[in-house]
């Protein structure tokens, strides 16, 4: 699935690691629901900032948790 979308083999592991914390975190906020499917938005986002230079699991599983965040606050509004 993520070879698919462009990311390399070498970090499918990070991505796939920095997703499920942010996912975690996300469903028990309320935020995404609860279900195994993946949320295409988060996975882009987290893609995305892999692709800009965030290779830390941490910081970037918590990036995307605000951008997440940001951009669902953002649709609210509109």
């Amino acid at each position: 699935m993520l070879v698919e979308r462009g990311v390399g083999v070498m970090n499918v592991e990070l991505v796939s690691e920095a997703y499920a914390m942010a996912a975690n975190y996300l469903r028990r906020s309320g935020a995404i629901r609860d279900t195994l499917v993946t949320d295409e938005r988060l996975l882009e986002i987290v893609i995305k900032l892999l692709q800009h230079g965030e290779f830390n699991k941490i910081r970037l599983a918590n990036k995307a948790i605000v951008r997440f965040e940001a951009q669902s606050e953002a649709k609210a509004v509109a």
